[in-house]
């Protein structure tokens, strides 16, 4: 009996304390309402890292929970845009790129906006919760700053979350100095070590994609206006108002670079390694496959399926050569395609990436150079071939080919030799494995874990709000770069070159013009005599 009132108490407790847990926790509101796959899986984690330690989060997002854990609360908007998972093809990604600003924006930007009329985000704002109400605001930054309006409207503190590293455009807002001597733009694809010629183009290209992208962001101003009514700032100056920005990078990977104390850097944050088990028959065939494997994805979004056939046919060729090496694919759609697949290949719509590239079989990782998976691929010490395709793919893979721990190729003139070259390199030559291996061990050498310096900075900016604010976001471009400093200086220097040259040209006048007064002078003195 005594027994069981202990355990009747001890529950009692246990209550206690976890209905304490939630009620002394912050209530945030995450609004995330682009739909790809790859750019939500880190904001995912950071909500329910925010949840486990028992604060009340609401996720608005395309993507519920599938298993519902305690204190995340899913406001689902699922449906209600273009199903993108595993659904783009060869000639879609080809039309993306730096030259495509305009469709870029209004795919992952003005689309994104119309989103603020869907019933579930327009309750959010016509009627937010009052008991208690919102503490803070999360955001992801891209392309939709019409959300920026959100913090303002909601009279809360605003974090903003940058799912690759710093792009161009957001630095200036959140005053974050930008160095494009030694910081090489996203879409530029060049490596960290730039000479004079590159770090012209690097300098160009980076102030030409800035400004391209502030002017087509603008036109989001007519969202803010129809949704949170008039008198609220331009697109600019509401992205001013993030109090702190998190960026999944780490200088390891991204370089030396300066940054405030508003740009925190919490690369990696996405991976969970839960230590889930894979189902028996791919933990079978990866655990036969005594020769290794390779380990083929390109993300969440692309079908390898629909490559050209000629890629295609390389690839099944480069597959044959390895042999007895297996390969397992991630393919959403086996059955588009071509026939006649080498017998060493196992296909998959979908796979646990983490769990596969543990395994100790996996020796090397065929990617499309993606953040999240070239990450995963560092964390469990796996060397890449990357086929980088669009977006900041192909400066992610420069980088890791720059420290040799991957190979990159073009998609688009692959042939067998060069793949299967590339391929046989990384799995033949050890420095690959050792280089990721290093890299891993310096990336993931932290004070803190990135969740755990996630959840702290969150907190930090509900309790001290916009403490981190750089006092450059009051100033001018020019200003910050000292252009107006530079160019008093170089007015103040020609004044007195001017006025020097004055003096100088009338001593020199001076002095000459009494020289010759005086031997004109004496000329008429001794012709007088």
């Amino acid at each position: 009996m005594a027994t069981i009132n202990f355990l009747i108490i001890l529950s009692i407790l246990t209550v206690v304390i976890n209905n304490s847990e939630i009620s002394d926790g912050y209530r945030i509101l995450g609004i995330f309402p682009l739909n790809g796959k790859s750019h939500f899986v880190m904001c995912e984690q950071l909500m329910k890292t925010l949840a486990k330690k028992g604060h009340h989060v609401d996720v608005i997002s395309h993507f519920p929970l599938k298993e519902p854990i305690p204190n995340y609360h899913d406001l689902s908007i699922k449906g209600s845009l273009h199903n993108v998972v595993n659904n783009i093809t060869f000639e879609q990604f080809t039309k993306f790129g730096p030259g495509g600003f305009s469709e870029f924006i209004d795919m992952a930007g003005n689309q994104i906006c119309k989103l603020l009329s869907h019933p579930v985000i327009s309750n959010v704002i016509k009627n937010p919760p009052k008991d208690p109400p919102y503490d803070l605001v999360i955001v992801e930054v891209f392309a939709a700053h019409c959300y920026f309006a959100l913090g303002r409207h909601l009279k809360v503190p605003m974090i903003g979350v940058s799912t690759a590293a710093l792009y161009e455009w957001i630095r200036e807002p959140i005053g974050n100095p930008g160095n494009q001597a030694i910081i090489p733009g996203p879409f530029t694809g060049l490596n960290f070590n730039m000479n004079f010629w590159q770090r012209v183009k690097n300098t160009l290209m980076s102030h030409f994609i800035k400004h391209v992208f502030n002017y087509y962001v603008d036109k989001q101003s007519k969202y803010v206006d129809e949704h949170f009514g008039p008198g609220y700032p331009d697109i600019y100056q509401l992205s001013t108002e993030l109090d702190l920005l998190l960026v999944n990078s780490h200088f390891s990977i991204n370089g030396i670079q300066p940054m405030t104390p508003a740009v925190v850097e919490v690369g990696g944050l996405h991976i969970e390694d839960s230590g889930r088990k894979l189902d028996p028959d791919l933990q079978q065939w990866l655990d036969e496959s005594s020769s290794g494997c390779i380990y083929i994805s390109f993300g969440s979004m692309v079908k390898i399926e629909s490559f050209p056939r000629e890629t295609l046919k390389a690839f099944y060729s480069t597959f044959r050569n390895i042999a007895p090496v297996r390969v397992l694919m991630k393919i959403a759609n086996p059955k588009e395609l071509p026939a006649d697949l080498p017998k060493n290949v196992k296909t998959h719509s979908w796979l646990p990436q983490i769990q596969i590239l543990k395994h100790k079989n996996v020796i090397a990782f065929v990617t499309h150079g993606g953040l999240m998976s070239t990450l995963e691929a560092i964390y469990c010490g796996v060397p890449m071939v990357g086929i980088p395709l669009f977006g900041d793919q192909i400066i992610n893979i420069k980088s890791h080919q720059e420290r040799r721990m991957a190979i990159s190729l073009s998609y688009k003139n692959i042939t067998e030799s060069e793949f299967t070259n590339a391929i046989k390199t990384v799995l033949e030559n050890p420095e690959y494995r050792q280089n990721v291996e290093r890299i891993s061990k310096l990336y993931y050498d932290r004070p803190m874990s990135p969740h755990d310096t996630a959840v702290f900075w969150v907190e930090y900016i509900i309790r001290h709000r916009n403490v981190l604010h750089s006092p450059a976001i009051n100033l001018s471009w020019y200003q910050v770069q000292l252009l107006d400093v530079y160019g008093f200086i170089l007015l103040v220097f020609i004044l007195v070159m001017y006025l020097l040259i004055l003096i100088i040209r009338g001593l020199i006048k001076y002095i000459f013009g009494t020289k010759k007064r005086n031997n004109k002078a004496e000329f008429l003195t001794k012709k007088k005599k």
